[in-house]
């Protein structure tokens, strides 16, 4: 019972920061532009930082043990070619909503992971949650700017959103936990095909989004992001 509510809180924790994201956005309030945009642009890097630090520390690591080397490809290659065929169809329908479409599409498989890392007794749960989160917190952040600019949709409204994409995490991680957990290599698929699609969001959508001409702090966002997510996995070990 103890590890069913460590699943709820930590999936809980990781899905917050979407709204606390959007809320920081909403009050953020920078009277340099050149500033705002050099924190815009070193928030996106962090969250893309932290990212490649899941996928490399934790998600593709516990991903493979289930699977030969050409079936773990074969699994990150559909990852990235779902992602893209999202990412298409998302870019046609020209909808507001995509942004919170997109990060549902990272949220869930990794609410799954995270429900069955705990259902298994791995020890990257708390690695795996906090890597969610620094993730999550700056989608929240740019999501929220990108619907506010792009939509009708009040303040409170996008935030209301964003509060109820964070219900979806504890869902996906119970769902892991009392029912995939019984087939490891289920998960560690899941694992591998997230890792793929993540690995496109990073280069389709997060990273041309750092570059800023004539500043060279935002990029560094993305190596503290994965810094912050490699002492995690150093503690963690």
């Amino acid at each position: 019972m103890d590890s069913l509510y460590s699943v709820i809180l930590l999936t809980l924790f990781a899905g917050l920061a979407m709204p606390v994201g959007a809320l920081l956005a909403h009050f953020e309030k920078i009277k340099s532009v050149l500033l705002e945009d050099e924190l815009i642009h070193g928030i996106t890097a962090f969250g893309g930082g932290a990212l490649l630090s899941a996928i490399a520390l934790v998600l593709v690591p516990e991903g493979i043990e289930q699977f030969s080397p050409w079936s773990s490809v074969i699994l990150f290659l559909l990852g990235g070619i779902a992602f893209m065929l999202l990412d298409i169809q998302l870019s046609k329908s020209k909808t507001s909503m995509s942004q919170l479409v997109a990060m549902l599409a990272d949220f869930i498989p990794e609410s799954l992971a995270l429900g069955a890392a705990i259902a298994l007794g791995g020890s990257e749960a708390v690695l795996l949650a906090a890597l969610i989160a620094m993730q999550n917190l700056p989608e929240g952040f740019n999501a929220f700017r990108e619907l506010k600019s792009s939509s009708n949709y009040s303040s409170y409204k996008i935030v209301f959103y964003f509060f109820i994409l964070a219900l979806c995490g504890p869902v996906s991680g119970v769902i892991a936990f009392i029912w995939l957990a019984e087939w490891p290599a289920l998960i560690s698929g899941v694992m591998l095909f997230a890792s793929g699609g993540i690995l496109y969001a990073v280069f389709q959508d997060i990273a041309p989004k750092v570059v800023l001409e004539k500043h060279w702090a935002p990029p560094m966002g993305a190596v503290m992001g994965f810094a912050l997510g490699l002492v995690g996995f150093m503690l963690s070990h």
